[in-house]
């Protein structure tokens, strides 16, 4: 994890310690992964701390662009740096509401409601294949969390990881993606499932769902069909440039806000300027 600096001066924010090569650095490992849970808010307060300590009318500016940035593409940033595709044609669920009746005694969402979560958005996730990305094969995607199709779609393992107590009122938002490049004769895939809170902005919970592929005609497992191997392979190759190119937005926004404090308080002959 990239590691917190202690402040330069009185009253100065908590920064991240950015190597001036970050922004080239391989993508293997997203950079959020390196950052503290709550990066999104520490960010959004460092720029909030050079903004009150003094900027110019351009730093001022350059400064409401990042935070403007922070704030509506947050999801993209924070998902897309893992490599989710967080299209609305590829999102599982979009700011879904988290209900009173999902907590537990202690006044947090139960655990087996993550797995429902993870679970109903598995299934939009088929669904929105057929409706979106594969319409010709739209009735087969569709089917596949049900047993009226010749092949369907079984969850066999689901493991997840809770990250923080998650209460009402939020909102989630729910992403998938494979797990590994599909092949052809495969039977089985992994799908990587992302619950986001809307409330704090970071992730909520991480699940890991094993599906299996099963043909109800003849009552046993199956391989994949041709087609859905090659959507599912062009699906793979999306992920990898969103995850590329998503990194690469981090990392250039966290050189920015590093900039930007170099040219106020952080700066030698830095003077606090108090209206």
């Amino acid at each position: 994890m990239i590691s917190l600096a202690r402040p330069l001066r009185r009253g100065a924010p908590l920064r991240f310690r950015i190597q001036a090569s970050l922004r080239h650095q391989s993508t293997s490992t997203p950079i959020t992964a390196q950052l503290p849970p709550r990066w999104l808010s520490d960010l959004k307060a460092r720029l909030g701390h050079c903004m009150t300590f003094g900027l110019s009318p351009s730093q001022n500016s350059h400064a409401a662009q990042i935070l403007r940035t922070l704030s509506t593409d947050w999801r993209t940033l924070l998902a897309g740096s893992e490599g989710y595709l967080t299209s609305p044609e590829r999102t599982s669920l979009y700011r879904w509401p988290v209900a009173w009746g999902e907590q537990d005694s202690m006044g947090h969402v139960n655990n087996v409601m993550y797995n429902r979560y993870a679970e109903s958005g598995r299934v939009a996730w088929a669904q929105k294949y057929g409706k979106f990305v594969d319409p010709a094969h739209g009735e087969v995607w569709r089917d596949l969390a049900t047993p009226r199709g010749s092949v369907g779609m079984i969850l066999r393992k689901i493991t997840t990881e809770f990250k923080f107590p998650m209460k009402y009122p939020d909102h989630i938002t729910v992403y998938h993606k494979l797990h590994a490049e599909p092949g052809e004769a495969d039977d089985a895939f992994m799908l990587d499932v992302l619950i986001l809170s809307e409330l704090h902005q970071r992730p909520a919970a991480r699940c890991y769902e094993d599906c299996a592929l099963y043909d109800y005609n003849l009552a046993k497992k199956t391989t994949m069909l041709p087609w859905m191997t090659n959507v599912l392979r062009e699906t793979w190759r999306l992920q990898r440039v969103a995850k590329q190119e998503n990194n690469a937005k981090v990392a250039e926004l966290l050189v920015q806000v590093k900039k930007i404090e170099q040219e106020s308080w952080d700066r030698k002959d830095a003077v606090e300027a108090f209206g």
